[in-house]
């Protein structure tokens, strides 16, 4: 297992694991669940934050095509099957 863990300036913390059967990448949200909108198009994660009115969009590349996502208590969780 490779796992990298990685702070922003805000001290939002990211972390990436990546197994033998899957990758999974969890990070620590600056809003709400209600504020987070995010979709998969193939191997592609597009996600939308709304911060009072601040919309920003982030679109991260996957390992891999059907991945699980979820947010729960601000934390963005990504996994997929390798």
């Amino acid at each position: 297992m490779n796992n990298t863990q990685a702070t922003n300036r805000d001290d939002r913390l990211l972390r990436e694991y990546d197994y033998e059967t899957e990758w999974v990448l969890a990070a620590d949200l600056p809003v709400g669940d209600d504020s987070v909108q995010y979709d998969t198009i193939g191997d592609t994660l597009i996600l939308v934050i709304d911060d009072d009115g601040q919309v920003s969009e982030t679109e991260l590349d996957l390992p891999g095509p059907d991945a699980d996502v979820t947010v729960n208590n601000g934390v963005l969780t990504v996994q997929v099957d390798k």
